[in-house]
């Protein structure tokens, strides 16, 4: 069969004359790394591969995995992440493996009682190739996803190949840094909420600063995006998980993802998550709605069927960078100020997050944003050092 370069057609995020060094893209110029099959095919003949993807593994509007099938590439079988392989599976569903109607691929869940691909899983496999969309936030499971395979690929020394995707949070860093007793599945590594990488950098990372189990190093190669820098906006193609509908919600989810750790329902169960937040308890918001249970989106969202008191971010513009190159924490000051249950406010889950306890006590303290910046600035320097050495894009300027 004839082998095509296909390129992909994305739309760039207009942007504003405000947008400082931003720059203006034009359609169709950033070609993500699997539309680039001559760069990886010969890497993938006539070996046994397995594939981690899910929905947003796509050439177009061909799946990966159909793409290869067709170019006779022997597929082995298929991991695949939170939210399933079809994207369709709620934030934290059980995932369990079966078997894929369409193509009879095995699918093996990294995202249900196993977290890591067994040896087992591994044993008749030469070769793993990671093809999946991430939105550059520590908090977003991918990244732990791939930490975990990179390690069960170093350990059977299994060949691991990342086809790299734009970072469209990867603009800028901010945010606090994980401490490292505070890791979780929504955060192994000491880095900001926001690490400004994309996942092949991040890969890179991980190998160089040997935080995969016994500081073993995963055989790694990647296939990089073409015409891609961190000082440009990059519109997703696919909503990356059932949540993050549009690119607004992709924007405003490292300053909203925050209220999964308190008692405010952050839009899941509505048509709008992570545009919208609000509680019964809520003061002073400007509109009311209630969360509903949805299939395949938001099952069993906080409040749900209860009416909530609402604060609508539909307004906030993201054609700006001025307006998206730091975390916002003025809504979660607001929240936490205008409700009257401040003791329950607050759950366990927030020190996840955040990383540690600092946030918390600093609001309940009343430090001023401007205190907790600073506070977090620090350990947000040493980071950009450490990133600094495995960028494999033009930075952005600050």
């Amino acid at each position: 069969m004839r082998i095509f370069r296909i390129l992909f057609i994305v739309q760039i995020v207009v942007v504003l004359s405000s947008c400082g060094n931003v720059k203006k893209l034009p359609t169709n110029s950033i070609i993500p790394g699997a539309e680039q099959v001559n760069e990886y095919l010969p890497l993938l003949k006539n070996k046994k591969v397995a594939i981690v993807a899910n929905h947003t593994s796509l050439i177009r509007k061909t799946h990966l995995i159909d793409s290869l099938l067709a170019l006779n590439i022997d597929i082995k079988k298929v991991f695949c992440p939170e939210h399933g392989f079809r994207g369709n599976g709620d934030a934290g569903e059980y995932i369990k493996d079966y078997y894929d109607k369409k193509t009879g691929l095995k699918i093996i869940s990294l995202y249900g009682k196993n977290k890591k691909p067994k040896r087992k899983d591994l044993a008749d496999v030469d070769i793993v190739v990671f093809d999946i969309q991430d939105v550059g936030v520590r908090i977003y499971t991918y990244i732990s996803t791939m930490h975990y395979v990179m390690e069960a690929c170093a350990e059977n020394n299994v060949e691991f190949l990342i086809l790299d995707r734009p970072n469209p949070n990867g603009f800028y860093v901010d945010g606090p840094v994980l401490d490292t007793a505070f890791r979780s599945f929504i955060g192994l590594h000491p880095v900001p909420l926001v690490h400004g990488m994309t996942m092949a950098e991040y890969a890179e990372m991980i190998n160089g600063e040997t935080w995969l189990k016994n500081a073993i190093r995963c055989n790694m190669k990647y296939v990089l995006c073409k015409n891609y820098s961190h000082d440009s906006l990059y519109q997703l193609p696919i909503h990356p998980s059932p949540n993050l509908q549009n690119m607004k919600a992709v924007y405003l989810y490292p300053s909203l993802g925050f209220f999964e750790g308190t008692t405010i329902n952050v839009g899941r169960g509505t048509a709008m998550p992570f545009q919208i937040f609000g509680s019964p308890q809520l003061k002073n918001a400007n509109f009311k709605y209630t969360p509903k249970s949805i299939a395949g989106v938001s099952k069993y969202p906080k409040n749900r069927d209860t009416e909530c008191n609402g604060i609508c971010l539909s307004d906030v513009n993201i054609d700006s960078l001025n307006s998206l190159k730091r975390i916002n924490l003025s809504w979660l000051f607001f929240a936490y100020n205008n409700i009257d249950k401040k003791d329950d406010f607050f759950k366990p889950f927030f020190f996840n997050i955040c990383g540690s306890k600092n946030l918390m006590l600093q609001i309940q303290n009343g430090k001023s944003e401007k205190e907790i910046r600073k506070s977090w600035q620090i350990d947000i320097e040493k980071f950009k050092t450490i990133r600094k050495k495995y960028l494999l894009y033009p930075d952005f300027e600050e």
